[in-house]
């Protein structure tokens, strides 16, 4: 079986089992080379305690992100140099871009339900998934949504999988 086919089925398999708890993308797939707002869910906290904090990996290749800002939290951007500069579209190149997001400060409780979004420009690589690691930090304890699958295995075979983004052709 192909590599392709292979990440066509794990996320057939394994991102349905990741929406029943875990922190995923309300669009999990999108057209490569395209602007794509992504807002990711967060459907409880730790245990009962309130969601305090949301951190998200930018993957390579994913750029120019930009996240919404949260009323009540604070928004923080770690930016670092990318792996592949990309053209700005006015004759310049761009080397260093948002590698993280974080809010924090605000309170989510466990009974509650809400999105923390970005939009962001993804890489020209159809038929691909791309992983966007989060760690969701409770008053008491955390979650660490940063399980990639390994070749062969799906989303649902990790306890904290990473929201997963399945890159489609262009229209």
């Amino acid at each position: 079986m192909s590599a392709r086919l292979l990440i066509a089925a794990a996320i057939a398999t394994g991102m349905t089992a990741a929406a029943e708890a875990h922190v995923t993308l309300e669009t999990r797939e999108a057209p490569a080379d395209s602007y794509y707002k992504a807002a990711f869910n967060v459907g409880h906290g730790c245990k009962g305690s309130p969601t305090v904090r949301i951190r998200i990996r930018i993957p390579d290749g994913v750029v120019a992100v930009k996240p919404q800002p949260k009323t009540g939290w604070e928004l923080a951007i770690i930016r670092g140099k990318l792996a592949k500069p990309y053209s700005d579209g006015h004759g310049g190149m761009i080397s260093e871009g948002v590698t993280e997001v974080t809010w924090s400060g605000g309170k989510l409780l466990d009974e509650h339900f809400d999105q923390f979004i970005l939009r962001a420009k993804l890489p020209n690589q159809p038929n691909s998934v791309m992983y966007f690691p989060v760690v969701q930090e409770c008053e008491q304890g955390a979650h660490r949504w940063i399980e990639i699958p390994a070749e062969g295995k799906t989303l649902g075979d990790y306890k904290e999988p990473a929201a997963a983004l399945k890159l489609t052709p262009k229209p």
